[in-house]
C-alpha cells in the first residue's frame, strides 16, 4: 500500500470512528476503548468498514488493533488477520492471568461489561473460539476446544496455579480444561462456571420431565408477553444494540453452529476438585437445580445466585455477577 493510499484510510477512518464515537477530533492513536468504545459502536464501525472497503472483517479485530493507525494497518494486509484464543479483557497488575470460556457464540465480547466490574489485580483474558476470523475451522467438540485453549494459555502461564472462568458452554469448556491440568498434577485454583449445563440428552430422565413441564408453561405465558413486546416502542441507546453474542458474520455464526454441534456431544465426566458455580434466579430453558446436575461430578460443589435470566446476567446484571467472581478470586488469591 502507497503512502498516499494509506494517507486516504487514515482519513477514511478517522471519519468513521468520529461519527460513530461522536467527537469532533480523533488522533490515530487514541485507543478506541478509552475513547468510551464498546462492543457495540465497535459493530458499527465494521459495518460502515464492510460498506467502505468491502472487508468482512469481525469486529473482535478491534482488541488487537485498538487505534486508527492499527487497524488501517490491518486493512492494508491482503487478508484478514487471525483472531488469536486469548484476547486481553482487562489489564492488571499481577502476573498471574484470569481466562474466561466464551458461550455458545463464541465471542468475547459479551463479557466486556462483565470483565470491566470484575475486582481484581490479575488481567483478565477472554478465550476466543477458533474460526471467528473467517481463516480457520471451527472446532465442534468440547474436548478440542479445552486443548486448544490449553495450548494458548500455556503461552502465557507455563504452570498452575491457574484461575479459570466459564459462562454457558464455556463452563463446559473449562471443566475440561481443568480436568486435563489436574491430570497431569497441575494446580487449579479456581473453576467457576457460570450457568453452565450440559445439553438436554445428557440430563437424567427426572432433570428432563421437570424441564419439559417447565418450558410448557413458560411457552403459553410467552404467547402474551410477545403480544405485549411488539406493542410497546423501545427507546433509547438500548433498542439499536444487537443482542449480546449475536453473530455479526458469516464465520461468527459458523461458529456456533459448530460450537452447538460441540455441546450436543459431549458429556461431562467427573472432576477430582472443586466446582464454584452461579446460576440464573430466573430459569428458562435450563435445569432448576445445577446440584442435581453437577454435585455428583466434583469433590465439592457450591452454588450462588444472581439476579436475571441466563442472559441477563451478562446483559444487565453484570455488576452483581462481578461482585460473586471478584470475591471467588479474592479466595482464590488467598488461599496461595
Amino acid at each position: 500500500m502507497t503512502q498516499q493510499a494509506a494517507s486516504t484510510m487514515t482519513e477514511a477512518l478517522s471519519q468513521i470512528w468520529r461519527c460513530v464515537l461522536r467527537r469532533s477530533s480523533i488522533r490515530i492513536e487514541d485507543n478506541f476503548f478509552e475513547l468510551g468504545g464498546d462492543p457495540w459502536l465497535a459493530v458499527k464501525i465494521f459495518a460502515e468498514i464492510r460498506k467502505e472497503y468491502g472487508r468482512e472483517l469481525s469486529p473482535l479485530v478491534i482488541y488487537n488493533a485498538p487505534t486508527i493507525a492499527t487497524l488501517a494497518a490491518v486493512l492494508g494486509q491482503p487478508v484478514a488477520p487471525r483472531i488469536p484464543a486469548l484476547l486481553p479483557m482487562s489489564a492488571g497488575s499481577d502476573q498471574q492471568p484470569v481466562f474466561v470460556a466464551h458461550g455458545l457464540g463464541g465471542n468475547v465480547m459479551e463479557f466486556f461489561e462483565l470483565a470491566g466490574h470484575i475486582r481484581s489485580r490479575h488481567p483478565i483474558y477472554g478465550m476466543q473460539a477458533r474460526g471467528t476470523d473467517g481463516v480457520d475451522e471451527p472446532l465442534n467438540r468440547i474436548e478440542d476446544m479445552a486443548q486448544f485453549y490449553l495450548a494458548a494459555i500455556k503461552e502465557l502461564q507455563l504452570n498452575g496455579p491457574y484461575l479459570l472462568i466459564g459462562y454457558s458452554l464455556g463452563g463446559l469448556v473449562v471443566l475440561e480444561m481443568a480436568q486435563r491440568l489436574s491430570e497431569v498434577g497441575e494446580e487449579v485454583r479456581l473453576l467457576a462456571m457460570v450457568d453452565a449445563y450440559p445439553h438436554f440428552r445428557h440430563l437424567s430422565i427426572r432433570q428432563r420431565a421437570r424441564l419439559i413441564t417447565r418450558r410448557a408453561g413458560r411457552r403459553a405465558s410467552a404467547i402474551g408477553k410477545r403480544f405485549l413486546s411488539l406493542s410497546q416502542e423501545k427507546k433509547g441507546q438500548e433498542a439499536e444494540r444487537p443482542p449480546i453474542g449475536a453473530s455479526f458474520t458469516p464465520a461468527m455464526q459458523r461458529v456456533r453452529e459448530k460450537s452447538y454441534q460441540a455441546l450436543l456431544r459431549y458429556r461431562p465426566r467427573p472432576y477430582n476438585g472443586e466446582i464454584k458455580f452461579v446460576k440464573a434466579e430466573e430459569v428458562s430453558s435450563f435445569p432448576d437445580d445445577p446440584t442435581s446436575v453437577w454435585a455428583h461430578l466434583a469433590n465439592k460443589f457450591e452454588v450462588e445466585t444472581v439476579p436475571g435470566d441466563h442472559k441477563e446476567i451478562l446483559t444487565k446484571h453484570f455488576r452483581e455477577l462481578a461482585s460473586v467472581l471478584s470475591r471467588y478470586l479474592q479466595e482464590a488469591i488467598g488461599s496461595q
